[in-house]
């Protein structure tokens, strides 16, 4: 089964989350932003889906901050 994905990135001095071809937010803060896409990847995850929040590093590369059935809280948190 794929791996639903929700990419946090940075834009100027606002977060967003993309998933799919969607866009959400601005949201103010990194952790703000991780809040709300932990909150619908651990919604599809109920529904038996496997779901992870990445974000992107100075590197410009992702990578996974919170995965379904591994991690219980958002980083930070």
């Amino acid at each position: 089964m794929p791996t639903v994905r929700y990419f946090i990135v940075r834009d100027r001095d606002e977060w967003l989350i993309k998933y799919g071809e969607e866009q959400y937010g601005p949201y103010k803060s990194q952790n703000e932003a991780m809040i709300f896409a932990v909150d619908a990847a651990r919604k599809l995850g109920a529904y038996g889906e496997s779901a992870e929040v990445c974000l992107m590093g100075e590197n410009g590369h992702f990578r996974p901050e919170w995965v379904s059935g591994r991690d219980t809280v958002p980083p930070g948190a």
